[in-house]
């Protein structure tokens, strides 16, 4: 089966439909649908929703982890199985269940170039994209069949990228190009494709499930960022065993979830593939068949004497599906092959390795959460090499949230922040190109379909981000902050000798987020001005003239994102 959906796929999806006889309430929540991911996050915060769930895992399966009924219907108010058009009971004693999922319309704008992250299906991209996902969800004894396809539709303008005139950097430029694969633009016409998005179809028993799904997967406690798993590139097909809801022993409460996936690359080239220097190419070709096999495994632990304490583990391994050749590639659990740095393990080096341990405190009595991920990449590093020197290979991130009480005992003041460090701070480990996402032997790098799987920022990225928003139910107006610097790594790398700050490539956004909901629509938007520093770290030098300043550029952002409630 492909990610991409054809008519094949739907015949497919039919007939499993009707052999099942045409469930265990095991629809997901999908990871950043508008409104809805993040209001269910804030009742966990607020206590309205039972807070045994580390939210750590996600999607989140509403029913089985927070007792609410129907998993999008959270306040119930929605779902009608008696006496509703979109919603019925069928089968013998009426033991099945059809639900018409919320239909979810995105769209963003770009006015100058590509910006913008953490948003699925949707591409880097100048002026219009969209994205339509309908869905519909069945259930019955214990299969559970999800169908939420996404239809994207970009402009995908031509902008001005990585300048040409760069020519002292584009060379420095192609050690990261030719290691990962992460184009500026996708083509040179309009891009359009559907997905099979957030489908699923599970065998369900108690807190567990196992099955096939396409759908995004958020691993570790970040609002903002997440050091393995996050939804900035579509969902890829993957084999999925996962616990559905805290599994309760006498130690307090565990989830976990193992996937074994396939990754896609792209055939779309970094810019200015043709050029040369002295002769020399800068675009080294990779291996035709750039498609990868992907692992992975993370596990998360309530302790039952700490109330609202929530550890967690995760692992991932990554490499090319003709290098898989025993066990320890196929599964995370058997990969941990430890080595000095200056021994080279063929077998090792042919994986691509992160892991991460993170924490989260939750107090819903204070109304606040406080998160954290430590993550370092490969996994061959013995334990005295790490507690000499944690900070080599390593990004993190910390962050929290408070909902400060107001006047009226429904609304509240919401103040959020997070910092995500991926840039190296070892000299070593940049002059090696040991950057997070971009890899020796798996030149395609840490991505799916030609972005990014973790940091949607990309590789050596740097983000600190600031929130405030006043919140009422399902409705939000909030005012955002953030800082992003772009592949510090590499801002080292090519200007270690002049260290010029007007060569750090940093963006400065600005951000109006209002939530709100009408009848059954919930409308979610993001109007962002982007105010870069030194776009990609150019800037030419005037012999004539004492300052010159990097090349700076604005960019204004629309997001729209509306979601209807079938009642």
């Amino acid at each position: 089966m492909m990610s991409r959906l054809s008519g094949k796929n739907i015949g497919l999806i039919i007939l499993v439909l009707w052999g099942i006889g045409l469930s265990v309430s095991a629809q997901t929540i999908p990871v950043s649908t508008p409104v809805l991911d993040d209001y269910l996050r804030r009742l966990q915060l607020m206590g309205e929703v039972d807070s045994a769930s580390s939210f750590m895992i996600r999607p989140i399966y509403p029913a089985d982890a927070m007792g609410i009924a129907h998993g999008f219907d959270l306040d119930s108010s929605v779902v009608d199985l008696d006496n509703s058009y979109f919603h019925w009971r069928f089968g013998k004693e009426g033991k099945g269940k059809f639900l018409t999922l919320p239909g979810t319309y995105r769209v963003q704008f770009n006015s100058e170039y590509a910006f913008g992250v953490n948003d699925g299906a949707m591409i880097p991209n100048r002026g219009l994209q969209q994205v339509i996902s309908p869905g519909a969800y069945v259930e019955y004894g214990k299969v559970s069949l999800q169908f939420q396809p996404e239809i994207l539709l970009a402009q995908n303008k031509d902008y001005l990228g990585f300048p040409i005139e760069h020519q002292a950097t584009i060379l420095f430029y192609y050690e990261y190009m030719n290691r990962i694969d992460m184009p500026e633009r996708f083509g040179e016409e309009a891009f359009n494709r559907v997905y099979l998005g957030q489908s699923s179809l599970r065998f369900n028993h108690k807190e567990y499930s196992i099955g096939i799904s396409s759908e995004n997967l958020w691993w570790g406690p970040g609002r903002r960022n997440s050091l393995l798993l996050g939804n900035n590139a579509p969902g890829f097909l993957h084999f999925t065993l996962n616990t559905r809801k805290p599994v309760q022993t006498l130690l307090g409460g565990f989830e976990g979830q193992l996937v074994s996936g396939f990754l896609k690359s792209t055939n779309f080239l970094p810019p200015w593939p043709d050029y040369s220097i002295q002769q020399n190419p800068v675009y080294m070709p990779k291996r035709e068949d750039g498609n990868r096999y992907l692992s992975g495994l993370i596990l998360t632990y309530q302790p039952k004497w700490v109330p609202g304490l929530f550890l967690g583990y995760g692992t991932v391994n990554h490499l090319y599906r003709s290098d898989v050749s025993s066990l320890g590639d196929a599964l995370p659990l058997f990969n941990g092959r430890k080595k000095a740095k200056n021994v080279y393990d063929p077998i090792q080096e042919k994986r691509q390795q992160f892991s991460s341990g993170f924490f989260r405190w939750l107090s819903p009595e204070g109304r606040f959460e406080f998160y954290g991920e430590y993550g370092t990449r490969d996994n061959d590093r013995r334990l005295n090499d790490f507690l000499t020197t944690p900070e080599s290979g390593r990004a993190f991130t910390f962050g929290f949230a408070h909902l400060v009480g107001l006047k009226n005992p429904k609304r509240f003041l919401e103040l959020s922040s997070e910092m995500t460090l991926s840039g190296q701070t070892i000299r070593d480990d940049i002059r090696q190109l040991r950057t997070w996402y971009i890899h020796d032997h798996v030149r395609h790098g840490y991505t799916h379909q030609g972005q990014v799987l973790g940091i949607g920022n990309g590789p050596a990225s740097n983000q600190l981000f600031f929130g405030v928003a006043w919140v009422e139910g399902l409705k939000k107006i909030g005012f955002q902050f953030e800082r992003i610097e772009y592949n510090n790594d590499f801002y080292y790398y090519r200007y270690e000798a002049s260290k010029d700050f007007r060569n750090k490539y940093v963006d400065l956004v600005f951000s109006l987020t209002p939530e709100w909901k009408f009848g059954n629509f919930l409308l979610a938007g993001k109007f962002q001005y982007v105010n870069t520093l030194n776009y990609k770290w150019f800037l030419e030098n005037d012999p004539n003239q004492y300052f010159v300043p990097g090349y700076d550029r604005k960019n204004f952002v629309g997001q729209i994102g509306l979601t209807y409630l079938f009642q």
